[in-house]
């Protein structure tokens, strides 16, 4: 631990930011160059996708029957039943319900604050110098505060020291057998944390300690690429469910965690010590970088960060906050440097109908609201309560670092707005590093980090996991961030096609959508964080006429996705397969959150409070990501 103060105290000194600077400048000008001579210039487009879930408290299993009743008689068939079904239990009837991860936000968006505040950033607040941080989409890249699990900078100290016992779960598998039964009726479903064990398999860290993160391979995007996506989301999300259960956990699949822990949310979320001057969050992973961002972002809000949503009004002493949401980010590589802006504005215009398709977040934890009217907030809660988590959590800088992006007129445009951008918590390659630069991570090492806190909610990536047949290391690629985590594994393979399919498609056909002033595409994404599937959308048909209407709009949605899978040679059985159950989800008029709210209501009109009310709404959408396989079933 003092290891990690020492660390935070070097990176936030005045020294380390000029120092940090300087690179920073100097290896921007080199990004500069490479781009312009074609260096980023790739063969093929590629995709990948990034997954975060939370951990609760597995439900219990009934004990097993003593011996003796097993010794009275056993039917054939049920032996035939216990070797037929062993892997049931894993599954759950569900397509992911074990899943595996691998590897695991800025300015209020209600300014004003309260529970009436606007989703919609004040037109004063400065919006765009700088577009976003280049993260890179290998394996064990990806935390929300963009931390690569797999680099130094995120290489936790032990949690704990060896002597002392490992993050508390609920019971250790060790004492399993010796602690009391559990009725199932008594099962709470409370957020919990996760023991280092397992992240030894497919799950990767993350920010909060009941936090994990899954991410898959960057393929190419075609046909082959876009099938081994769909196995790699379900099968590694698969695995690290296993792995969690193995040890009284279960990972979920759910944009915002609503079941607190037993010390009560605020309590989890604000505990804290101070050491030298250094704030360490309990239930934050202590990763340096981590730390530091922390305490950055606490310095530039004045010792403690404010957090306004519709039904809740508080303060914190960390960060930590923006772990109550968990996100999908798929990743969309373009071989094409000098097309790159043609993409990227494309993509600004398609945020607020994708957000609107996908809002999964309308509730915080249950006794976060007091005595909050629960009718009231079925009324007024906004549906992505995540998009304000995460600006509120870090946007404490003068400038915004958590907002929509403006348009890009150059290529190299995207350099210039990491530099921009306000400088938070940097760290000098030397202070985890003893050995040479040599390939082109270290050589750009500086930038890459400042980039790692470029959070826009689309943002540019410079560099790479190198692809087969796609790209090398020195690719330019598009992270499309709003998009919560979905219910289930075809959800979110189903919203990863339909992003890179649109964005390919809308520019393969010349489509004019980007036609479409920044400033309705800003207003359209965050009437879609607050409205949900009754946003107030913005688009640009075909024919170069703007519209409201969402039919005319989803139509253009799904066709052009459509068309953008086709030119990457996705036969159209798969595609049916993969848009089906987001298409279906538009014609229900039913989102994640719609059920989530619709949930709470009738529990309200059965004489429930609403703390009660929200806690059994959770519990049947646990018990429903189980026992289905995509979200159009629950309808």
């Amino acid at each position: 631990m003092d290891d990690i103060v020492d660390l935070v105290t070097r990176s936030l000194a005045d020294e380390t930011a000029a120092a940090f600077t300087e690179r920073v400048d100097e290896q921007a000008m080199q990004l500069r160059k490479a781009i312009e001579a074609g260096e980023f210039d790739n063969e093929a487009f590629s995709v990948g996708l990034e997954i975060e879930l939370y951990a609760i408290n597995a439900e219990p299993d009934p004990p097993e029957p003593d011996e003796e009743e097993d010794d009275e008689t056993v039917a054939e068939e049920d032996l035939d039943d216990d070797l037929s079904s062993s892997g049931d239990g894993a599954w759950s009837g569900s397509l992911e319900a074990p899943a595996e991860p691998e590897g695991g936000g800025g300015a209020s968006l209600e300014p004003s604050g309260g529970n009436d505040a606007s989703l919609e950033p004040d037109d004063g607040d400065p919006l765009e110098a700088a577009d976003e941080p280049a993260d890179s989409f290998g394996p064990g890249e990806g935390p929300s505060l963009d931390i690569d699990p797999d680099s130094p900078l995120a290489e936790d100290e032990p949690e704990t020291p060896e002597e002392e016992a490992e993050p508390t779960v609920e019971s250790s598998v060790a004492e399993e057998n010796d602690e009391p039964y559990m009725d199932p009726e008594d099962w709470k479903g409370r957020l919990t944390r996760l023991p280092d064990v397992v992240f030894e398999g497919e799950a990767n860290k993350e920010l909060g300690l009941h936090n994990a993160e899954v991410n898959t391979e960057p393929n190419s995007f075609d046909q082959t690429g876009m099938e081994v996506q769909t196995t790699a989301v379900e099968m590694q999300t698969k695995q690290a469910r296993q792995q969690a259960s193995k040890h009284n956990c279960e990972l979920v699949l759910d944009a915002m965690w609503t079941i607190p822990p037993e010390e009560g949310s605020e309590a989890y979320l604000s505990a804290h010590e101070t050491r030298d001057g250094v704030v360490l969050a309990d239930n934050m992973r202590q990763a340096p970088r981590y730390v530091a961002l922390d305490n950055e972002a606490l310095d530039h809000a004045g010792g403690t960060i404010e957090f306004d949503v519709p039904g809740y009004s508080g303060s914190f002493p960390t960060i930590l906050f923006e772990s109550l949401a968990t996100s999908i980010q798929p990743h969309l590589q373009i071989p094409d440097a000098g097309a790159f802006p043609e993409y990227y504005n494309a993509a600004i215009r398609t945020l607020g109908p994708l957000l609107a398709l996908s809002v999964n977040s309308p509730f915080l934890p249950a006794d976060m609201y007091g005595d909050t009217d629960g009718e009231w907030l079925c009324a007024n809660t906004h549906h992505e309560l995540r998009i304000a988590a995460f600006e509120q959590s870090v946007n404490t800088s003068e400038n915004p670092k958590v907002r929509v992006p403006r348009d890009l007129d150059d290529t190299t445009d995207i350099v210039g707005r990491v530099v921009d951008d306000d400088l938070f918590a940097p760290f000098l390659r030397e202070f985890l590093h003893d050995d040479a630069r040599a390939a082109f991570e270290d050589e750009f090492w500086e930038f890459d980090h400042k980039r790692g806190t470029y959070w826009r909610w689309l943002r540019c990536v410079a560099g790479g996991t190198p692809v087969d047949g796609a790209s090398t290391e020195k690719s330019l690629r598009i992270e499309y961030r709003p998009l919560p985590t979905q219910p289930h594994a075809k959800d979110m393979i189903g919203l990863q096609a339909l992003t890179v399919g649109l964005i390919r498609g809308l520019v393969v056909a010349d489509h004019p959508a980007a036609e479409l002033p920044w400033q309705e595409a800003r207003r359209s994404f965050y009437s879609a964080a607050q409205n949900g599937s009754d946003a107030d959308l913005s688009w640009v048909t075909a024919q170069g006429e703007r519209t409201v209407d969402h039919d005319d709009i989803y139509d253009e949605i799904f066709q052009y996705a459509r068309l953008g899978l086709a030119e990457q040679g996705v036969p159209e059985a798969r595609i049916d397969e993969y848009l089906g159950p987001i298409e279906a989800r538009y014609h229900a008029g039913m989102t994640p959150s719609d059920w989530k709210i619709d949930r709470v209501r009738e529990y309200l009109d059965s004489g429930d409070d609403l703390s009660t009310a929200i806690e059994a709404m959770q519990r049947d959408y646990v018990e429903a990501s189980r026992h289905h396989h995509a979200f159009e079933e629950w309808l």
